[in-house]
This record gives structure tokens, C-alpha cells and sequence, in this order.
């Protein structure tokens, strides 16, 4: 029987059919260098943004931080992840990007330590976003700063929104508003 239990479970991981790392079992570092652990978001839609201090669209800040004022709570979270991948518009240390963030957008949604959203240094967390094989939905690529990942309350991937697109775009407001 035994034999018979590690052959269905070879089959099952060949076939592709075991579960891959969910979003929930993502623990990443926060601005501070503390532990943020993505199993606290279940239930709760969530908005994942690479973001910059020096990027022409670096006033999105002020429309995210309007977009999680008026949604965030229970229901809804952004994530702002520090990337410095285009055109190094985003040199600043964690403390100083906090600061930034602080003083110049009063952001108060969660940020994390900057990480690197693409190339041979990708984050564990943008491999999962950008690969089908990983998220179940589809293959993407980050192209820009203030690019978003919008994740269902079941922690799915659900859109893809280019950097053009702004938090408070119909689009976006659109996904929050729905079931």
C-alpha cells in the first residue's frame, strides 16, 4: 500500500497537480526589516505596486495612499515593494525611501524593503507574480515602476494593471467594488 501511496504522489508531482507556494505563504521584510507574513491578508483584496522616489510616476503615492485611505481596512490592502530595476530611479536606503514616502505622501499603507522586481536577482514573490506556472493565471512581465498586481480576498491573481493605469482609475476602483 505504501508503494502504491509514493507512486500516485510521483504522478501528482509530475503532472504538475501539487499545490505550488501559494501567495498566503509568502513572508517577505517590511520597511523596518521586520518580518511581514502574507497569511494576515487572507480575506482581503491586495494590490502589490514596485514603486520609486525619483520615476515620473512617483506621484501615484499620492493616489495610492487617497485609494487605501478610502478602501484599506478589512477588505482591502496595498503593498508598496522599493524596486530600483528601471533606470536606478529608486536608490535611496530603506530609511530613506520611509522618510520620502512619509514626508512627501504621508503613505501609510504597509511598505516593504526594497527588492528587485526583475532580472537574475527577482524576488521570490515578482517570480511568483510574473510566471503562470507559479500563480495559476497567466505569465507577465514587470515593464515599469508603479506597475500593480491585484490579488483576490482568496490571495489569486486576478489583473495585471499597467504603470499608466492610476490607483484611483475606474478600472481599479471597478475590481474593488466587485464581489
Amino acid at each position: 500500500m505504501m508503494k502504491n501511496i509514493f507512486a500516485i504522489l510521483i504522478m501528482a508531482i509530475s503532472m504538475g497537480a501539487m499545490a505550488q507556494n501559494g501567495f498566503y505563504d509568502f513572508t517577505v521584510k517590511d520597511i523596518d526589516g521586520n518580518d511581514f507574513s502574507f497569511s494576515q491578508l487572507k480575506g482581503k483584496k491586495v494590490m502589490v505596486v514596485n514603486t520609486a522616489s525619483k520615476c515620473g510616476y512617483t506621484p501615484q503615492y499620492e493616489d495610492l495612499e487617497k485609494l487605501y485611505k478610502q478602501y484599506g481596512g478589512e477588505k482591502f490592502v496595498i503593498l508598496g515593494f522599493p524596486a530600483n530595476n528601471f533606470m536606478k530611479q529608486e536608490p535611496g536606503t530603506n530609511e530613506e525611501i520611509k522618510d520620502f514616502c512619509a514626508k512627501n505622501y504621508g503613505v501609510s499603507f504597509p511598505m516593504m524593503s526594497k527588492i528587485s522586481v526583475k532580472g537574475d536577482d527577482m524576488h521570490p514573490l515578482y517570480q511568483w507574480l510574473t510566471s503562470k506556472e507559479k500563480n495559476g493565471v497567466e505569465d507577465s512581465s514587470v515593464k515599469w515602476n508603479f506597475q500593480k498586481y491585484l490579488l483576490g480576498a482568496d490571495g489569486k491573481l486576478e489583473k495585471v494593471v499597467g504603470t499608466r493605469t492610476g490607483p484611483m482609475d475606474e478600472e481599479i476602483i471597478d475590481w474593488l467594488k466587485s464581489k
